[in-house]
Parts: C-alpha cells; sequence; structure tokens
C-alpha cells in the first residue's frame, strides 16, 4: 500500500555514480563557447579616395530619409524662437512632401508617378522651394547655420558608416581572393609554372 503508484527503477549497471575509485574530474569548458563571438563596429575609415566616394554614394541612398530628417529637426529647433512664419512654412512644405511621398506608396503601377515624373527631380524641387522660402521669410541666417552645422556631420558619417552587409561582402571577397590565389601559390612551390610566369 505504501508504494501505490510509484515506480522504482532498478539501475542496469552495477556500478554506483558515487564510486570512490574514480577521481572527479571537472568537464573541459566548452570552447567553442566564445569563438563565434564577432565584434562589429559600423564606423570604418576607408582605404581610398575612391571607397570613400562610393560609400559616401550608398550611404546618402540608403540613409537620405535620417540624414534629412537630422537636418530637419535642426532647422526646426533653430527656428522655434523667433521666425514663427518660417516654422509654419516648413512645416507646411514637409505636409507636402510627405503627400507626394504617400501618393507614390499609394500608386506603386503609375506611370505618371513613377517614370514622367521622377522622384529625384520632385524632391529637390520641394526642398528648393522650402529654402526659397525660409529665405522670403528672413530665415536665411538659421537656414545658413543648419546647414554649415549639419552637413559636415552627415558627411562624415556617410564616410565612416559601413553596413553590416557590407562588412560581409568583403570578408566574403577577401576570402574568395585567398581561395583563387591558393591553388597558384601551390603550384608555384612544386616548381611548376603558373600562367603568369614565362
Amino acid at each position: 500500500m505504501a508504494s501505490l503508484g510509484t515506480i522504482q527503477r532498478i539501475p542496469n549497471s552495477s556500478k554506483s555514480p558515487s564510486s570512490t575509485d574514480e577521481p572527479y574530474e571537472p568537464k573541459a569548458p566548452d570552447e567553442k563557447q566564445f569563438s563565434d563571438f564577432n565584434f562589429y563596429c559600423p564606423l570604418n575609415i576607408p582605404l581610398t579616395l575612391e571607397a570613400a566616394a562610393l560609400r559616401i554614394i550608398r550611404n546618402l541612398g540608403n540613409l537620405g530619409l535620417y540624414y534629412t530628417l537630422f537636418v530637419w529637426i535642426i532647422l526646426f529647433i533653430t527656428l522655434i524662437p523667433a521666425r514663427e512664419v518660417s516654422l509654419i512654412l516648413l512645416v507646411i512644405m514637409t505636409y507636402v512632401t510627405t503627400l507626394y511621398l504617400l501618393l507614390l506608396r499609394a500608386h506603386p503601377n503609375s506611370y505618371l508617378l513613377h517614370r514622367v515624373l521622377d522622384k529625384r527631380f520632385v524632391l529637390a524641387l520641394l526642398a528648393i522651394a522650402t529654402m526659397v522660402q525660409l529665405i522670403l521669410t528672413s530665415a536665411e541666417i538659421h537656414l545658413g547655420v543648419t546647414l554649415a552645422c549639419s552637413m559636415p556631420i552627415v558627411f562624415l558619417h556617410a564616410v565612416l558608416w559601413i553596413s553590416y552587409q557590407e562588412v560581409i561582402s568583403e570578408n566574403h571577397f577577401e576570402a574568395s581572393s585567398v581561395a583563387e590565389l591558393a591553388p597558384l601559390s601551390d603550384r608555384s612551390k612544386n616548381g611548376r609554372e603558373g600562367p603568369d610566369m614565362v
């Protein structure tokens, strides 16, 4: 009656796990525990001017919205204390730009919006119209100071920022170039002439 509902298990081996014949040996730590840990730093100095120019163009294309928001926020903050009319016009132009971008997203197959009117042209036209409105409302000093302070930061970030996909592609390119060069170095060690040696 006392063992009702319980199951007793009999060990298969005759050795008891707590035998004193074998000394205690701690298990070795997992050596691969930290070997897959890679530190990713998104800032990197390009080696050549061509790489810097390519990185600026790529980052302006990929992060252009964030750069624009950064400049817009700084301009908005500088206009708050003294230029109410300029601030209202800036908000109106932001609203018009947002409506245009939403219209582009709402009609992805529109021939007029995507083929006839280039998005870059329309956005540049809206940016120029915003600058003209700010100049006409005597906010050119605010605009100039904002652009002079924010654009070096934007270009510095565009030069130094490297995306994770670029790091992976560079590592893959280096690994593939080493793999391609390995057979040529083995041939030269064996005494055979490679394709470049005549």
